[in-house]
């Protein structure tokens, strides 16, 4: 049955999603990435996997590359680097920060230190461009799980983009 309104019947199967361009871009090959590209991709962004090691399993994303390029990283991206202990990690944050992503977030717990600091330091990065680069990522709902750590990744994108605070005050 449908309602007059769109939002209603989108929320019961009815019609289309209309797809604004958004960008999800799992950096690194891990348990959390595949996740992030799965339920991404359920929620209309165009997915993508960057990890400069071949990629030898099948990988639920719509493309795979070996680095961050402009052609998917533009200001419709959201760059979730999903593992802080990589030696690349430097390197591919610093390539993040050239290019236009709309968000740039790197895994890991609050309670650790945070590698990507030293790394980026250690390349010469701005302390403006550091700044820009979010840790930890999504929602705190005390996700430990890679699935739990991808649905708190995405809401947190979700409510971000929408200029939303998240959580279950309207």
């Amino acid at each position: 049955m449908a309602h007059s309104d769109p939002v209603c019947d989108l929320a019961h199967g009815i019609g289309e999603a209309s797809l604004d361009g958004r960008t999800l871009v799992a950096v690194f090959a891990s348990p959390v990435a595949g996740y992030l590209l799965h339920f991404g991709h359920h929620l209309g962004f165009r997915t993508v996997l960057v990890d400069p090691v071949p990629v030898a399993d099948q990988v639920a994303a719509d493309q795979v590359a070996s680095a961050l390029d402009p052609s998917f990283v533009d200001g419709t991206a959201d760059v979730v680097v999903t593992d802080h202990d990589r030696p690349e990690l430097g390197s591919l944050l610093q390539a993040a920060l050239a290019l236009p992503a709309r968000w740039i977030g790197v895994m890991g717990s609050i309670r650790h230190t945070a590698p990507h600091v030293a790394a980026l330091r250690s390349l010469g990065t701005s302390e403006a461009d550091i700044a820009r680069v979010h840790r930890p990522i999504g929602l705190n709902i005390g996700s430990h799980t890679p699935p739990e750590i991808a649905v708190a990744t995405l809401a947190g994108l979700l409510a971000d983009r929408s200029g939303r605070p998240g959580g279950f005050a309207f």
